[in-house]
């Protein structure tokens, strides 16, 4: 077992592991807790009481967390030299179409986010390999494969995001920075959470929401309190 820093020690001994927090309190408590010298992202991790290998159980989702994430998205926009000027205009920080399916056919991956046209996605297909497993493949259900690039575009730039249900039943998301104040980390927390309730399947039995859990980068979890909505 991996030796406890004086840190992790002192973060540790500020959270009571008997007690389930507000949103609030737990926002308020993860500022306080996350001590690095950089910018510490601020994630949730919400258990849901669904089988994600039954397709009626699966649970995806976008949400545009209102104070945004507080990372700056990188933007890639596929599209076809009429939609090109409307692309970055909105904002995308990579435009083009041929030379970025090879530049991501020889690898290169470094963007967050792929904004596409439907006319588009055939050319995509070969390169399920590569994007699939990095979560960058565009898809219809998240908007990013749309006519609309420009809104496509500034709704990602402005704090939009998608998620999915992992093979354990837990969604993991990011929900802003240690630099943001507590309101902003409990409001954009909450929005997740009523995206989730209002996502739950019509199959899922039992207990929907079964345990919630905010962190930093570098912090350990704390505990939120599951009745939210």
């Amino acid at each position: 077992m991996g030796k406890v820093t004086k840190k992790r020690k002192e973060a540790l001994s500020k959270i009571d592991r008997t007690k389930l927090y507000s949103v609030q309190d737990a926002s308020a408590l993860v500022k306080e807790i996350a001590s690095s010298k950089f910018d510490e992202s601020i994630d949730l991790a919400v258990r849901l009481g669904v089988d994600p290998r039954k397709a009626n159980q699966m649970v995806r989702g976008v949400v545009t967390l209102p104070h945004g994430t507080g990372k700056d998205v990188r933007v890639l926009a596929l599209v076809t030299p009429d939609k090109e000027a409307e692309a970055q205009e909105a904002g995308a920080d990579f435009v083009g179409l041929d030379e970025y399916l090879q530049k991501i056919k020889d690898g290169w991956t470094d963007v967050d986010v792929i904004i596409t046209m439907p006319s588009v996605m055939g050319k995509l297909g070969p390169l399920g390999r590569v994007l699939g497993p990095r979560g960058l493949m565009p898809n219809p259900k998240t908007g990013t494969v749309t006519m609309d690039v420009a809104k496509a575009v500034r709704e990602v730039k402005a704090g939009k995001i998608d998620f999915k249900v992992d093979k354990t039943g837990i969604v993991h998301a990011p929900i802003g920075k240690a630099s943001f104040d507590a309101d902003k980390i409990s409001g954009n927390a909450n929005e997740l959470l009523q995206t989730l309730i209002k996502l739950k399947p019509s199959s899922a039995k039992g207990v929907y929401i079964k345990s919630i859990a905010m962190s930093s980068t570098m912090s350990p979890s704390i505990l939120i309190d599951t009745k939210v909505g």
